[in-house]
């Protein structure tokens, strides 16, 4: 799905723009054959921490210039952007459309935007995908005696209605412009991770992306999102509480989350940063749960296993922590499973994965 498409394309490469809170994440990929192949990647956490978010105009000039820079140092050799909105800044919803002819689909489908999102319609972008197309009975209560009498079967149609803030959009298309990029595709980051980390794969399958300051859960059938929910946790909220309560620096902070492993033992201090990881994720682990819970209730099925995405799926032993938490299989996921790279690079491709999956699947997108 691709809320922005500014034109039909040829071109074989394509570089996938990461925006985060704190980061900036860039990869770019070619085709070979019918393989795509690394060309070049680039990761910058310049972007300065405890400050507005993306929107103020000294923010935007602050992600051009490091966008710009990571470029630069990466070798970057096309000018094809395909970039992401954060999943917790757009909404997105199933609805379903009964006898509505395709030449008033459009107006059908705006028209129940205005029911299930919260905010002015007419400042959002809409987006829609139809998910399946099925027959149902017409029926009608006929002379209004209470009889019940079936008709000719109807158009029924199940959408993906995404919608994203004109603003926004706007932003992105600002930063990219300003960069001497041209941005041809945004969607959303659910998408992206789909790709990356899914594929082809039927199964029924939950997504954790948790990112600097959000979690992002995503319930996943058929290769289409069913099912997702945020919360307002994330990889940063750990940094800063050991940084509290150690009294250190936001930087070593944040190596010690991940030089200390979930497990609990040896002195101290290595008791006390796993059980500050652990009441910190908490949050996490619970919206997990209710998640689960929802999603069982709507659809009376399981979810058969966990993918961990985002750069705190590395702190040590945090898989198996999840795993024995929510008695299910949980993985992290390896975004570089379909792409050709050198051998050489691949131990420091898999440390870096799990923070690259949502920009290697944008520039995966125009190769589908």
């Amino acid at each position: 799905m691709s809320l922005f498409n500014l034109f039909n394309n040829e071109y074989s490469d394509y570089l996938g723009v990461d925006i985060g809170t704190f980061s900036i994440k860039v990869v770019q990929l070619s085709r070979k054959g019918k393989y795509p192949k690394l060309v070049t990647y680039g990761y910058s956490n310049a972007i300065k921490k405890n400050k507005d978010e993306l929107g103020k105009k000294k923010d935007i000039l602050e992600k051009i210039e490091v966008f710009k820079k990571i470029a630069y140092k990466a070798g970057v050799t096309t000018t094809k952007v395909i970039s992401a909105l954060p999943s917790f800044s757009v909404f997105s919803s199933i609805i379903n459309l009964t006898d509505v002819s395709e030449k008033d689909l459009d107006s059908a489908i705006r028209w129940e935007a205005k029911k299930v999102i919260p905010v002015d319609v007419s400042q959002m972008i809409l987006d829609w995908k139809i998910l399946k197309k099925s027959k149902v009975d017409k029926t009608t209560n006929e002379n209004n005696t209470g009889i019940i009498k079936k008709s000719k079967k109807q158009n029924n149609l199940r959408i993906l209605l995404t919608a994203a803030p004109k603003k926004l959009v706007q932003n992105y298309v600002d930063i990219f412009n300003n960069s001497g990029f041209s941005l041809i595709s945004l969607e959303t980051e659910t998408f992206s991770l789909i790709r990356s980390l899914i594929g082809q794969d039927k199964s029924q399958i939950m997504i954790v992306e948790i990112g600097a300051v959000n979690t992002d859960i995503t319930i996943v059938k058929d290769s289409l999102p069913i099912l997702s929910r945020s919360i307002d946790v994330g990889g940063f909220t750990i940094t800063k509480e050991i940084s509290r309560i150690f009294n250190v620096s936001l930087e070593r902070a944040e190596q010690f989350k991940y030089d200390f492993s979930l497990s609990l033992f040896g002195s101290s201090e290595q008791q006390t940063i796993p059980k500050i990881i652990k009441q910190t994720i908490e949050p996490i682990l619970n919206e997990i749960k209710y998640t689960f819970k929802i999603y069982q209730t709507q659809d009376d099925r399981n979810v058969e296993k966990i993918i961990l995405s985002g750069g705190s799926a590395l702190i040590g032993n945090f898989v198996d922590y999840l795993s024995s938490a929510l008695n299910k299989n949980v993985y992290i996921g390896n975004p570089w499973s379909s792409i050709i790279y050198p051998k050489e690079l691949e131990p420091v491709l898999n440390e870096i994965g799990p923070k690259f999956s949502v920009a290697i699947g944008l520039a995966l997108r125009e190769m589908d």
